[in-house]
């Protein structure tokens, strides 16, 4: 059995003490520890949704030191991974050979959502409907198109001003994807709205939930999503960057898991942000609207530009930030050996 034959066979239940485990192999440096972590987030992405918060709560736990450890429920409705689907998830996580940017990545996961056994349609469903994030907002009408016009009238140091300057200056699509283009409107009312919103408001909480736009921070805003609102493209997204990282890029498997697991964390301690009613909120300042609605800023023990500086560095840097990655590595280990 090779090692993507593994993953596959690995991709199901799986207890709370064993993602532990799995933790502790990963902080090792161990291929198996990262295997069994991929896994687990593979499961829950295309497969079992209802699984996530208890999965990600102890992976999280693990990894930084603190959180809930909630037993992982067990007879929760749950799609089959067909022999169709991982060929289309292992294209996805080839296609890293030829390079992915922000958008082609976007796209790719996208994509395995056509891949996906049909009785994930009504089980993702179910549980947006039953997320405590999006369980009120689902039943708003479907959002109204950004109104840039309205954003441009926008006072200097408010929210709508740095939405209009990051949305000009970076030549970004208020809406980030064309929802007829991604045939949200075929989709019933709770996810239709729900995937509508997120991709209406992702920039909005970038800037109010303290997110870059690097890549390291992407990843994150992630993970906050999907702790936020039980996003399923977030879940499907860090699945595959993860599996990514695993069979392409092991080196960066424990950085990427520290990031993801951060905003995991930030996402769970921040209240709900999809009931907000943004637009309402465009004239006010980051900081008021942040007191208002007690949300933290993301931190990071990482710098957002890490992945970028790392690519672009000139030899002194980039030696700089090796040393710093590998004495993070290093303190891992030992973490590890002093609590075994």
């Amino acid at each position: 059995m090779n090692r993507r034959q593994q993953l596959q066979r690995d991709a199901h239940w799986v207890d709370a003490n064993t993602l532990i485990d799995a933790v502790a192999s990963a902080k090792r440096g161990e291929a198996d520890g990262r295997l069994a972590l991929s896994a687990a987030m593979a499961w829950v992405a295309y497969a079992c949704p209802d699984a996530t918060m208890a999965v990600y709560d102890n992976i999280t736990s693990a990894w930084l030191g603190s959180g809930p450890t909630p037993e992982i429920p067990t007879n929760l409705p749950e799609a089959p991974l067909q022999d169709s689907f991982w060929r289309a998830f292992w294209r996805v996580v080839d296609g890293h050979d030829e390079g992915y940017d922000a958008l082609t990545i976007t796209v790719a996961v996208a994509s395995l959502g056509q891949a996906l056994h049909p009785d994930m349609a009504d089980i993702s469903l179910q549980h947006a409907c039953r997320h405590k994030g999006a369980v009120d907002a689902i039943k708003n009408p479907i959002p109204h198109y950004t109104d840039i016009d309205a954003l441009a009238d926008c006072p200097k140091n408010s929210l709508g001003h740095a939405l209009y300057q990051m949305i000009i200056e970076n030549g970004y699509d208020p809406e980030v994807l064309d929802r007829e283009a991604i045939a949200l409107s075929e989709l019933p009312h709770p996810l239709h709205y729900l995937n509508a919103r997120i991709l209406q408001m992702h920039d909005v909480w970038h800037l109010v939930a303290g997110y870059e736009t690097t890549s390291s921070n992407e990843i994150a805003i992630s993970a906050f999503q999907l702790a936020q609102f039980g996003h399923n493209y977030s879940s499907m997204f860090l699945a595959a960057v993860m599996a990514i990282s695993t069979f392409k890029e092991p080196r960066g498997f424990t950085i990427l898991m520290q990031i993801i697991t951060e905003a995991w964390q930030h996402g769970r301690e921040t209240p709900f942000m999809m009931n907000i009613e943004w637009e309402n909120e465009w004239n006010d300042s980051l900081e008021t609207i942040r007191a208002r609605h007690s949300i933290p800023i993301y931190q990071s023990i990482f710098p957002a530009d890490l992945l970028e500086s790392i690519e672009q560095a000139g030899l002194l840097k980039r030696l700089r930030l090796i040393f710093q990655l590998l004495r993070y590595n290093l303190r891992l280990r030992q973490t590890r050996q002093a609590t075994a």
